[in-house]
């Protein structure tokens, strides 16, 4: 009988677009942050990725010092591949975006593959009058907000953080991303396997319509052949429909308070466990199998977890 294939379950357990006043169940400070990473871990995710919060107010805070004290812990209580933003906020500069990365040095990292619109401003009419911190407001109300990700910021990044033999989780919010990093793959920057995330529904990149997901795939299997493992996430309601679309294509998953706050239509999740455990029966249900940390790390290519700076 032919073995199962093994989907890849990434959680994103708090990121920099939502704000703490939508809902008390986003992690914010180190300790929550930690459990959030733990239970998604448990719950079957192989890789977690992690963004660290002002415990005081939750503004997006990209200091290595936010970070030490929740990547000891993950790593101490789970084998899970621990992957650190470089994205940071869209209103960080590139130097502090790279700092936490280029000093812990995971096995991966994120990789934003070009300057986009990014609008959280649709957001701020659904909860302008739960925002408790004037940030909040001020964050997401910026109609101005211009995500840079300029071909010599994706150099800095590849060339800092890949002399520490970190591996990048390239996400790719539009067709023109994957033909920037086509450049990157043909100047000999970055070699397969390229782990690439496509992200649908985000307002400023491509939609998350169907036709919206198999464009992209077509257009990563005709630059990138078998060099590639390609992944998925869809932001807010999109989630599980994209990565149930991704899961019967022969990719693998994102899911995450980072992406959605939503367990169902109008219902918040509790937990980044909660989204994992329910993109999980999605696999499982296809009749495949979740990968485990150290598959993850075989078809990534990953340097292995004693080799991080935690």
């Amino acid at each position: 009988m032919a073995a199962k294939r093994k989907v890849i379950i990434t959680c994103a357990v708090t990121g920099a677009i939502h704000t703490p006043s939508m809902s008390e169940h986003l992690p914010v400070t180190a300790s929550e942050i930690a459990e959030a990473a733990i239970g998604a871990a448990e719950a079957g995710a192989a890789v977690v990725h992690l963004h660290a919060r002002d415990p005081q107010d939750g503004r997006p805070d990209q200091t290595p010092e936010a970070f030490a004290p929740f990547l000891q812990v993950i790593k101490q209580r789970t084998d899970c591949v621990v992957n650190i933003t470089t994205g940071g906020a869209p209103t960080m500069t590139i130097e502090d975006r790279v700092r936490p990365a280029a000093t812990w040095k995971p096995e991966l990292a994120s990789l934003n593959m070009g300057s986009m619109n990014f609008g959280l401003f649709p957001m701020l009419a659904r909860f302008e009058g739960k925002l408790k911190h004037e940030w909040e407001r001020e964050y997401l109300g910026n109609k101005g907000i211009l995500f840079r990700n300029t071909f010599a910021d994706i150099e800095h990044i590849i060339t800092t953080l890949g002399a520490n033999g970190t591996r990048f989780e390239f996400e790719c919010y539009d067709t023109a991303h994957l033909y920037n990093l086509k450049h990157f793959h043909d100047a000999g920057l970055v070699k397969g396997p390229l782990f690439i995330q496509t992200v649908f529904g985000l307002m400023g990149g491509i939609g998350a319509h169907y036709d919206d997901v198999m464009h992209m795939k077509r257009t990563a299997d005709r630059l990138f052949g078998d060099q590639y493992r390609w992944s998925v996430l869809g932001a807010g309601k999109n989630q599980l429909p994209v990565a149930a679309i991704a899961a019967a294509l022969g990719g693998h998953v994102r899911v995450g308070l980072e992406d959605s706050l939503w367990a169902g239509p109008g219902r918040l999740a509790i937990s980044n466990a909660e989204q994992v455990t329910a993109v999980r029966q999605i696999i499982e249900g296809l009749g495949l199998e979740i990968a485990s940390p150290d598959e993850a790390r075989d078809m990534l290519a990953l340097k292995g977890a004693d080799t991080v700076g935690f």
